[in-house]
């Protein structure tokens, strides 16, 4: 079963759980459901949001700027923003 990513629109976190890809998860109620947690005190019909996961990765043939940023090919940190 694939694992999938949920962040909760209550409370910002992000839940990991493990469902049928055929499943759709729209409340907190059902994320609590599929993946064990405890509802707790957050509204059972607040919506979670399913989050891009790995299943969403592209070929790099299909970004803008398929090359790596130079920090990984040896060239140096242009500023040390990206987090690389």
């Amino acid at each position: 079963m694939p694992t999938y990513d949920y962040r909760c629109e209550a409370n910002g976190e992000v839940y990991e759980v493990r469902h049928p890809m055929a499943q759709t998860v729209e409340t907190w109620e059902q994320l609590c459901e599929v993946g064990g947690l405890e509802l707790g005190n957050l509204d059972p019909q607040t919506p979670v949001t399913k989050l891009l996961t790995a299943a969403g990765v592209v070929k790099s043939s299909a970004l803008r700027n398929p090359t790596p940023p130079p920090c990984m090919t040896g060239g140096g940190c242009s500023g040390g923003g990206c987090g690389v």
